[in-house]
């Protein structure tokens, strides 16, 4: 199963979140980040609806999946201040 690592880190004169390259927006407080941080990891494990996914991949090719809404990560916040 996958892990979703939710990191707390400083950005922007703040603190923020980073989940693999992205960076979440910038919050006042380290508190405000961690929180922010716990609730999108909570979210991220919420079920979903399965339903059909078309993508392009980098060599151009498309391709058609059905997702199962069911099939959610693990979720793990990291907290390093």
């Amino acid at each position: 199963m996958v892990t979703v690592r939710y990191e707390i880190v400083e950005h922007d004169g703040g603190w923020a979140y980073k989940v693999g390259d992205a960076i979440s927006e910038t919050f006042r407080s380290h508190e405000a980040a961690l929180k922010a941080a716990t609730d999108a990891a909570a979210r991220q494990t919420v079920a979903g609806t399965t339903d059909g996914v078309v993508y392009q991949d980098k060599d151009g090719q498309w391709h058609e999946e059905l997702a199962d809404g069911r099939d959610r990560p693990a979720t793990r916040v990291v907290d390093q201040p």
